[in-house]
């Protein structure tokens, strides 16, 4: 199955322990953790040497494992990217006298923004991603807004990885840029009214968004004004424009408490005006129209959240006013407005809809569906007075559909459906749900996908996808890559497991803290339930997930291996206790309401002791485990699972094999580039392949 030429690394154990709350830890490969890591995020190259030998060795390995699936992960990319419109484009969003969109042109890599006369006309390419990235190992845009004048852009870019986006200001009739350079930001930005200025959030040294600047036009970041800094290093601050476009929200928070506050774009001068101060467990974004607010919080126990009305004069806690109140199990997951009507996406049992209110007469209606799971976007608008609400629509078998929708005559008109060039027929597949009861009794839905001449014997394999983490839910939708699995075979499910809003905040509040495991033991009960239902059998289980997700697969690798035949986790944090001791990595503080915070409570380091993946790495058989890094990556940083994978391997009685592969040139997100990314999931997907012995027989 391996080349024997190229053994499996052994990372030099160099003890080291550390104790706290009277509780010792051994941490052998610590030691992998780069003592300049700050330095690393902006400059790879500074990276320790041993480090990188013993990455680059890991990378050989994982090479000589998998480097037998070469060609069937080309014909992967190949079939993944001919399914892939390569000149698409998105539906033009009308703002004024143009309508504003984004495209990509045969064979490139990278958008293009662009906008044409509001009724038609020649386009004009404002930002060209593909000449842009020239030159550039790692290129990601990170957004782009127009000036309210239309005349300028300003435009945000990351070219390491890392997630520092510099922010520059495009002539969009002379398609240069202006001298204006602001770098070190979380890449968005709010322009005033005048368009001489504009907002933005800088990061500070260890990637903390706590700052909200004011850049004016023409000057140097230096000149910036410092319009608001959040002292709590447990919270994160970003701007936004406000549903009308009035203001700027500054709006900030953690897992469980939010605080906003606005400023007037016509008056960009004036300080920052507080809508209600943090009250700690209690969540709120806001909404506004003429002197009204309308605010989506939990206060006052509203688990599944509930909309308020204030006063845009004296908008403080005291003067909320139910509006839509709190309906146990139909959570709320967000809101928008316009000039005349609310609307709001709802979720119950895992299935979302979306609700519109006439604000003159109160009458509301829903936009219905019918398949049995499904996914459902708002889409916004730059446009405030307007009838016409655009949302997106798929299913696991229908591709992605977007819709405009008169909100007063209801009338629908179908503006764009994903194209599939190689072809897809959605009358070949099948996509159902089936309840999983885990160990508690509680019901976990399950979203399947197979063909429509799937056998239920329990010899097909399975691809188990699951998450789990800070409330977000994993939607059925519609994912043109999958089907290559599919293909051949698979049946490809998503575990709805608690640590998400899958079935209202409940669900997530089940699945943090102290109930954490509930998250690991959902996603084993759906294992089970599947292999009950005979969708699959014991052994032909491959698990996926990343980041969060991937904490979950180590934490079930060690749980309910015996399930599996193999375990991919993409950008995995499975290193949970020492990165909830360091704070100052970059989301450290932020991730305390979420998890814990073990320097302050023995109880938290108890708790996040007992499941840490790397932490609880045993002494018997793995399933074969694929582990997938960046380097640059600031949220999970490259040496949790060089750490997890070296002490796997160290520790684990057969099985396996476990392997390495880090990207060291990306970050959190992967590889840059549409077709670049594919070669990222074709590596996945080809391992999941070969775990369940199907690599050779697809290539």
């Amino acid at each position: 199955m391996t080349d024997s030429s190229t053994s499996a690394p052994v990372a030099p154990r160099r003890p080291y322990s550390f104790t706290r709350h009277g509780i010792t830890v051994s941490d052998d490969y610590a030691w992998l953790k780069d003592a300049r890591w700050q330095e690393v995020l902006h400059d790879p190259s500074l990276l320790d040497a041993d480090i990188r030998a013993y990455l680059e060795a890991e990378n050989a390995y994982a090479e000589s494992v998998l480097g037998h699936t070469a060609p069937l992960q080309k014909k992967l990319v190949a079939e993944m990217r001919g399914r892939i419109k390569e000149d698409d484009s998105s539906v033009p969003s009308p703002d004024g006298p143009y309508a504003y969109f984004r495209k990509y042109r045969e064979g490139g890599q990278h958008e293009l923004f662009c906008r044409t006369p509001r009724n038609g006309g020649a386009e004009t390419i404002g930002l060209d991603g593909d000449a842009l990235a020239r030159g550039h190992e790692y290129f990601k845009f990170g957004g782009s807004r127009h000036s309210h004048d239309h005349k300028l852009a300003a435009w945000s870019a990351d070219t390491k990885g890392s997630e520092y986006f510099t922010i520059r200001v495009r002539d969009w009739d002379g398609g240069n840029d202006l001298v204006d350079l602001v770098e070190e930001t979380d890449g968005g930005v709010v322009w005033s009214r005048d368009c001489k200025s504009f907002f933005y959030v800088k990061l500070d040294d260890n990637h903390r968004p706590m700052q909200v600047w004011r850049h004016k036009l023409g000057t140097n970041q230096s000149d910036d004004l410092l319009v608001y800094e959040e002292k709590d290093t447990g919270w994160f601050t970003h701007v936004h424009e406000s549903t009308s476009g009035r203001f700027c929200v500054i709006a900030g928070g953690d897992h469980e408490t939010s605080e906003q506050r606005l400023i007037d774009l016509d008056d960009p001068d004036a300080p920052p005006r507080l809508v209600a101060a943090r009250e700690n467990g209690v969540q709120y974004s806001i909404a506004d129209r003429g002197d009204e607010l309308l605010i989506l919080t939990n206060a006052d126990g509203a688990i599944d959240f509930k909309i308020v009305t204030a006063p845009l004069a004296a908008p403080e806690r005291a003067n909320w006013r139910d509006l839509i109140p709190h309906r146990a199990g139909i959570y709320v997951l967000d809101h928008d407005l316009y000039a005349g009507h609310l609307v709001r996406l709802e979720r119950a049992n895992a299935l979302p809809s979306i609700v519109i209110r006439d604000l003159k007469s109160g009458e509301e209606h829903a936009i219905a569906f019918d398949e049995g799971a499904y996914s459902l976007d708002a889409m916004g608008s730059y446009e405030f007075d307007t009838t016409n609400l655009r949302f997106a629509y798929s299913s696991m078998t229908t591709p992605s559909e977007v819709w405009d929708y008169d909100m007063v005559t209801r009338a629908r008109t179908l503006r764009k459906r994903q194209e599939i060039p190689s072809g897809h027929n959605p009358a070949d597949y099948v996509t159902t749900r089936i309840m999983a009861k885990a160990d508690d009794g509680a019901e976990v839905p399950v979203s399947l996908l197979h063909r429509r001449d799937f056998k239920a014997d329990g010899s097909a394999p399975l691809l188990l996808y699951g998450y789990g983490s800070y409330g977000h839910a994993m939607p059925a939708s519609f994912s043109a890559n999958r089907l290559s699995l599919v293909d051949r075979g698979f049946v490809y499910a998503i575990a709805h497991i608690r640590g998400g809003t899958d079935k209202g905040w409940g669900w997530y509040l089940q699945g943090k803290r102290e109930k954490k495991t509930n998250s690991f033991d959902d996603f084993s009960a759906c294992a089970r339930a599947l292999i009950a239902a005979n969708y699959t059998s014991e052994k032909r289980i491959v698990g996926h997930g990343g980041s969060a997700g991937g904490m979950l697969m180590g934490a079930v690798a060690n749980r309910a291996g015996e399930l599996f035949a193999g375990i991919v986790a993409e950008v995995p944090f499975v290193d949970v206790l020492n990165t909830m001791l360091d704070d100052s990595l970059p989301l450290t503080p932020p991730e305390w309401p979420e998890w814990g915070n073990p320097i302050e409570s023995e109880k938290d380091f108890r708790t996040i002791l007992s499941y840490s993946p790397y932490d609880n790495v045993a002494a018997k058989p793995y399933p074969a485990i694929l582990a997938m890094a960046g380097l640059t990556d600031p949220r999970v940083t490259y040496w949790e699972p060089a750490k997890w994978i070296a002490r796997l391997r160290a520790t684990m009685t057969g099985g396996g094999p476990v392997v390495l592969r880090t990207n060291m040139g990306a970050g959190h997100g992967g590889a840059s580039g549409r077709f670049n990314r594919l070669d990222e999931v074709a590596i996945a997907y080809a391992f999941a392949l070969w775990a369940v012995g199907l690599a050779d027989r697809s290539a």
